[in-house]
């Protein structure tokens, strides 16, 4: 058995340990199998993860095995990778990875990283987010084909406010959808923006779409999952292998493929196939950034005119101001 496997991305050789431990039971798939799919993939993941700093999310034993967010860059880190300092909602700050080359994936592979969470800034303007992700998160009752439901009319949505979306596969069963914009504004101002589409989204088809925070209150519909937009908030970035029994990754789309898509199949296996085919189909988002003007408009129209404010923030947010209480309803009303 090999002690190491040597792979070479971007000019550089990266050394992988034990490549034959098995990471995924079910299939058999083993570190090795996911270090060579980073390969493959190099280009587009780099292009996701470029100047970003990057939590590590890690699989040291592999799935069935103890797993960890990594955020502040371990002591060993090689001086080739660089990092970028953030700041959590706390007040503390990390430096995280921020790869630069296609290497750096792989490097973070070798130590069991499965899913890479970028940040939606890049390390030399860590205040000022250049991406507006909209989480579409599908509540039990509920599945892929109503996420596509929901993405064909975010699309819609997104246009109406002179914005573009790109959309890949969670993953899992959820669709995601990602804006460039311009690094003009900042998390909370990205977040209200966030907040109004999901809010016109849900009027548009409020039996299947819903902003509700609170669970008990979201039913069988596509949850908006404004909060990703939240400060240290970060989603699996395209390309990612994700930690489920069958090593599916978040595949980028097209839009003529999401209402065809089967999120099933996209996998370490048949992405790199896919991936020689017809290359990183979100290769031409760095090529835009656009402005939230429109929708920073409809929110302050939202609230003028139907008193629709701040939403709550995730639990381990400090208190914000304008932000409702933090109290699950159904608490509420027997406190009450």
């Amino acid at each position: 058995m090999a002690e190491t496997l040597e792979l070479t991305s971007g000019g550089r050789t990266v050394k992988v340990s034990n490549p034959q431990k098995v990471y995924f039971p079910q299939t058999g798939y083993t570190k090795g199998d996911v270090a060579r799919y980073y390969c493959a993939v190099g280009d587009g993941i780099l292009r996701v993860l470029r100047d970003r700093p990057t939590t590590m999310q890690r699989f040291p034993d592999g799935v069935d095995g103890e797993s960890f967010f990594q955020k502040r860059a371990p002591k060993n880190l090689p001086d080739w990778i660089p990092t970028g300092r953030i700041a959590f909602p706390s007040g503390r700050h990390a430096d995280e990875i921020c790869p630069t080359e296609p290497a750096a994936v792989l490097w973070a592979a070798n130590l069991g990283c499965l899913t890479f969470h970028p940040w939606p800034v890049r390390r030399e303007d860590t205040e000022h987010p250049d991406e507006l992700r909209i989480d579409l998160d599908p509540q039990p009752g509920t599945d892929y084909a109503d996420a596509v439901r929901a993405a064909l009319e975010l699309r819609d949505v997104l246009e109406g406010l002179g914005l573009r979306g790109w959309p890949k596969t969670s993953g899992g069963r959820g669709i995601h959808v990602f804006v460039p914009i311009l690094p003009e504004w900042t998390f909370v101002q990205v977040r209200r923006s966030a907040i109004a589409v999901a809010r016109e989204l849900e009027r548009r088809d409020p039996e299947r779409i819903t902003t509700a925070w609170w669970k008990e209150e979201r039913g069988a519909k596509i949850f908006v999952d404004y909060n990703q937009t939240a400060r240290d908030r970060t989603i699996a970035s395209a390309y990612s292998v994700r930690p489920f029994a069958h090593a599916p990754v978040s595949a980028p789309l097209r839009w003529d493929e999401v209402d065809s898509a089967v999120p099933t199949d996209f996998d370490i296996t048949t992405m790199p196939a896919r991936y020689a085919e017809v290359g990183d189909v979100h290769a031409d988002m760095d090529d835009h950034a656009f402005r939230l003007d429109a929708a920073l408009e409809l929110a302050a129209r939202d609230e003028a005119e139907h008193g629709l404010g701040d939403l709550p923030y995730p639990p381990e947010h400090p208190k914000m101001a304008g932000e409702p209480k933090r109290v699950q309803p159904s608490k509420a009303r027997k406190a009450t």
